[in-house]
């Protein structure tokens, strides 16, 4: 199924998410509005968003909170990827150029502190304190994993557990508490806001894992970036890591040398020895395993609608091709 397809149920309710962001975009200064504007309308998938949507269906109610929440983690993220592209001098996202090449690095970086304050002027307007502590810890950790992975970078002896802490810093916190917040806003009780955490600590690592992959194996104009730009950036992920430990000296050399230096001029031959390591089909194994954890997780009385298009969701985001 395609994403269109999956998030049916709720189209409605991302219109009205889409009307949220777009009134809490204006700004007296029409540089801010350009900037964001430019990127929130750059055709991403707001996975983020519809994730939460579809959680908040699955055993209540959508109401306009989800809408404001909703918003604010697309602003969140959208924030993040405005800071991230700076940090690592990416020039393409979603097939279009990246907002610090068109714009430049100030402006970029000065438009995602606007986002990221909106955001909490947003999370005051809620009321809710729990909402505010789930999405400030989630903020707070996804800073700390920009840092990891920074400490991280061009470091060939990088291993899976630091890794894998990365990502849960980085990516599967946002979805964590889109699911918690899914669960307090329909006052659920403490276990079920403890599953559909769990749901979405799930979802993100699939979702980075099959990020991580097209990175070494996708068509760059199918997922909208550079191909190799993990590597260019220094970024030691799954793929490499678990190809250094299946590879034989001669080829951990290559490995190791093309990590320290992020010599985009090696991708052809790290691609060959991702591709004969047999990496890549480890890795969705890897991701299937998180996926049977979702699905195990959903095994019980839901609106059938809603588990449906999770599930899918999840599916999708595995065997995605952008």
């Amino acid at each position: 199924m395609n994403l269109k397809e999956i998030t049916k149920p709720i189209h409605d309710h991302l219109n009205c998410v889409d009307k949220v962001i777009k009134s809490h975009l204006s700004s007296d200064i029409p540089t801010i509005n350009q900037i964001s504007t430019y990127i929130l309308n750059s055709g991403g998938k707001k996975m983020r968003p519809i994730f939460h949507l579809l959680l908040a269906g699955l055993d209540g109610e959508i109401t306009e909170s989800n809408y404001e929440v909703a918003a604010i983690i697309e602003f969140i993220h959208t924030a993040t990827l405005l800071h991230d592209d700076v940090v690592d001098q990416s020039t393409k996202r979603r097939n279009i150029q990246t907002a610090n090449a068109v714009f430049g690095n100030s402006a970029s970086i000065l438009v995602g502190d606007f986002l990221y304050s909106r955001s909490f002027q947003m999370m005051v307007k809620i009321d809710n304190m729990k909402v505010m502590k789930v999405l400030a810890d989630a903020t707070n950790k996804i800073s700390e994993g920009e840092v990891l992975q920074l400490i991280n970078s061009h470091n060939p002896q990088i291993n899976e557990r630091q890794y894998f802490e990365v990502i849960d810093f980085k990516t599967a916190k946002l979805f964590e508490a889109c699911g918690k917040i899914a669960a307090i806003i329909n006052k659920k009780d403490q276990n079920q806001v403890e599953l559909y955490s769990a749901i979405g600590k799930h979802f993100g690592i699939i979702f980075q894992l099959a990020d991580d992959i097209l990175d070494y194996s996708g068509n760059s104009n199918e997922i909208g970036k550079n191909i190799g730009d993990d590597l260019r950036e220094g970024k030691v992920t799954l793929p490499l890591i678990l190809t250094i430990k299946m590879s034989n000296s001669k080829d951990r050399e290559i490995l190791t040398n093309a990590i320290k230096t992020g010599d985009i001029n090696y991708l052809p031959s790290i691609v060959s020895l991702i591709q004969k390591s047999g990496a890549i089909d480890e890795i969705k194994e890897i991701a299937k395993e998180r996926l049977n954890k979702i699905e195990a997780l959903l095994d019980g009385e839901h609106n059938k609608i809603y588990q449906e298009s999770l599930l899918n969701l999840a599916k999708f985001s595995l065997f995605r091709s952008t």
